[in-house]
């Protein structure tokens, strides 16, 4: 049985997201104290994590960067619960190192969906593991043992999910992977398109390529209306691709 922690000032919240987990065949307890759901995060080891943003004394924000910072909690999965739906508060979200997101008010059902997938992928962390050796495709190499990309002579580390993305794009080189498919190969869930949580990411493992390339050498291209198409030897452009 799984061990899930909420950490949500309002108990109403809480409350629904327990039951409903339970019915689910989860273990749930909850927090409705920031400070004291990290000391109970430290000393439960929770299987994942639900986290609200807007919270008294510390935001989830900075909660989620704590945990990420803690040798024993980094590897944690964590699912942000917020009113806050924008693209720029998301992006601030997987900066702090959440896995997920789901925007108030939820379905109760797309957030089973959700936390079912973290947990198959505990397996987030192990079903990256499964890839022992390194997997080198033109100029890039991914190293599961640090998760890492290496382009041509330089390298950074990759969180689980861009890990993952990377990975997709790699099997799938020079072809275009739909949103829907990095949706069930990376979250492992079926269902709406996650356009904003897809984009945010992308956006993100671009950035960390262009760090260790040359800024005008494009991987990953977006192909609008349909998804993204790695080129593993880089394409030169001006114009570089934000979505």
């Amino acid at each position: 049985m799984s061990k899930i922690l909420v950490i949500d000032d309002d108990q109403s919240i809480c409350e629904l997201i327990k039951v409903n987990l339970e019915l689910a065949g989860h273990n749930c307890k909850y927090c409705t104290d920031p400070i004291k759901g990290y000391a109970l995060i430290k000393q439960e080891m929770p299987d994942l994590l639900i986290l609200d943003v807007m919270m008294g004394e510390i935001d989830g924000y900075s909660l989620a960067l704590k945990i990420r910072q803690n040798e024993n909690t980094k590897n944690i999965p964590i699912i942000m619960l917020t009113a806050l739906g924008e693209l720029q508060d998301k992006l601030k979200g997987f900066n702090s190192g959440v896995d997920d997101y789901l925007t108030k008010p939820f379905e109760t059902e797309e957030l089973k969906a959700r936390v079912l997938a973290l947990l198959n992928r505990s397996g987030l962390i192990a079903q990256s593991l499964r890839y022992k050796e390194v997997l080198t495709l033109g100029d890039i190499t991914l190293i599961p043992e640090s998760y890492s990309v290496k382009i041509l002579d330089n390298s950074t580390k990759l969180t689980p999910i861009e890990f993952e993305i990377l990975n997709v794009l790699m099997q799938h080189h020079d072809e275009m992977v739909s949103s829907k498919v990095l949706l069930k190969e990376v979250w492992g869930y079926q269902g709406d398109e996650d356009i904003d949580t897809i984009r945010v990411h992308i956006r993100h493992l671009r950035s960390k390529i262009d760090k260790i390339s040359d800024v005008k050498n494009k991987y990953i291209e977006t192909i609008y209306g349909g998804g993204y198409r790695l080129i593993p030897t880089g394409v030169k452009s001006k114009n570089k691709t934000n979505g």
